[in-house]
């Protein structure tokens, strides 16, 4: 049932001050390399001055190790991949997180950061990690916990049910779009529901522990943190939070849990990951803080995701003089070699608007292109297929365009590490909230330029627009 968005003004205000105080005390105790894994580029949409790692070599995940920071991102893209290719992937980062932490004499905690509308390889990339992580540290995972609220996407988890803010209402996440999505969807209305319904019945509903916002605005941190104490069994525990203050009294019940010797996965969307690492709170980008002044050419656009929330913001886009527009018709996928000529021909008229200063924005064509086969994996390699495409679009590009924004979740990661060869990006922190930008590295095809990173599922039907008009 939809709920009216004036229930997130109902609940008790939390103390910050004090619980700020408890969480940074929490953090400074402990001395684990938190790494978070990314299914795609936009998990990053909560923090700033953090890298990211396109790679999980052992050169790369050595240098995130022995950075200052407390945690640092590999981008594994996961959720563009096949069932196989998913556990080829986190075996061998789960290997090579393990070696290096050994040669440094460090200790790691593992986070699963994916979509804050429940959509992604779960519980597979979970399961993964933890047979890893305990046939390689000796340590018994004790619970996984499920946090998939995200403030800046209007995600909210209320009476353990998680919602997505569509304008003034609160809807259930498996009464949305996502919810229907061909290889992720889901049914379940509850959160312990949907542990039961994608664990096959592992882990039932009535087992799962949570922790409402009941006990969260009661500061009840003793309570949270017994909770916590008895959870055994790779359990999983839900996580309520309609504000950043909730997951802050939570996180200090949890690094006192940890600190007992408890052991937990995480499985969450990008919010968590800012309390747990002690990330500061940031303004929004201004456009002098991305954009070289003395750039004369345009940027580039390409749009790849397919939600209903992406064709309302690319119709608000198409509002602006400035922009120019290049369809890339994706049925030509099933024509041998259609798809190829077509990039040929947007490549063409791109290359002369960018370099005449003019930003061009190219998408494909809104009509889903499904496999014939109706199987997951089938619909999955078809997309891959045509977000390859459109990343081609961007490195295929001779010009150095002023930006690149990237919509969509694969297209974004394709775009990043395809198009633009980026191995490591510094996150500068987000042009609206939830879009983060990535300041590409000088090993990049177009190095120190803003890559924008907009997820298909985030923001208001005008938030693409807001943030082009800021950077052009």
């Amino acid at each position: 049932m939809a709920l009216s968005t004036d229930v997130l003004t109902t609940y008790a205000k939390i103390d910050e001050t004090k619980t700020d105080q408890l969480l940074l005390k929490e953090i400074s105790a402990n001395q684990k390399k938190i790494v978070v894994l990314d299914d795609d580029p936009t998990g990053v949409q909560t923090v700033h001055d953090i890298s990211v790692y396109t790679d999980w070599t052992k050169d790369s995940i050595r240098q995130g190790f022995q950075e200052k920071n407390n945690l640092f991102y590999i981008l594994t893209n996961s959720r563009g991949f096949t069932q196989d290719e998913t556990t080829l992937t986190h075996n061998e980062i789960a290997a090579n997180v393990d070696a290096v932490a050994k040669e440094l004499g460090k200790e790691y905690i593992f986070i699963s950061r994916s979509d804050s509308t429940l959509r992604g390889h779960y519980p597979l990339e979970t399961e993964i990690l933890r047979t890893n992580y305990e046939k390689n540290t000796g340590c018994i995972i004790d619970g996984e916990i499920l946090c998939p609220f995200f403030k800046e996407g209007g995600r909210f988890t209320i009476d353990d049910v998680h919602y997505v803010r569509y304008g003034n209402e609160l809807i259930p996440a498996n009464e949305t779009e996502f919810a229907k999505d061909k290889t992720f969807g889901y049914r379940a209305a509850t959160m312990p529901e949907y542990v039961e319904e994608k664990t096959k019945g592992a882990y039932p509903a009535g087992n799962v522990v949570c922790i409402p916002l009941d006990e969260i605005h009661r500061m009840a941190i003793d309570e949270i943190e017994q909770k916590l104490l008895h959870v055994q069994g790779f359990n999983k525990i839900i996580v309520n939070a309609v504000d950043y203050a909730d997951l802050k009294v939570f996180c200090v019940a949890l690094y006192r849990a940890m600190a007992k010797g408890k052991v937990f996965m995480f499985r969450t969307a990008a919010a968590i990951v800012k309390v747990m690492g002690g990330v500061s709170d940031q303004p929004l980008l201004e456009r002098e803080q991305m954009v070289r002044t003395n750039e004369l050419h345009g940027g580039i656009i390409v749009v790849g995701s397919h939600t209903e929330k992406t064709t309302r913001q690319l119709e608000a886009l198409k509002q602006l003089s400035d922009i120019r527009f290049v369809e890339l018709d994706a049925t030509k996928v099933t024509v041998a070699g259609g798809l190829e000529k077509e990039v040929e021909r947007c490549l063409a008229l791109e290359e002369a608007w960018i370099r005449d200063g003019k930003t061009v924005c190219c998408y494909t064509s809104r009509a889903l292109v499904t496999a014939d086969t109706g199987n997951k994996e089938d619909e999955l390699r078809l997309s891959v297929r045509i977000s390859d495409a459109v990343q081609s679009l961007v490195g295929g590009l001779s010009v150095i365009p002023k930006f690149v924004i990237a919509k969509g979740g694969i297209t974004s990661s394709d775009v990043g590490t395809k198009a633009l060869g980026v191995k490591r990006a510094n996150v500068l922190g987000q042009i609206e909230p939830g879009i983060p930008v990535w300041q590409t590295g000088a090993e990049s095809k177009f190095p120190g330029i803003p890559y924008v990173i907009f997820p298909g599922n985030v923001g208001e039907d005008t938030t693409l627009r807001y943030a082009v008009e800021k950077l052009i």
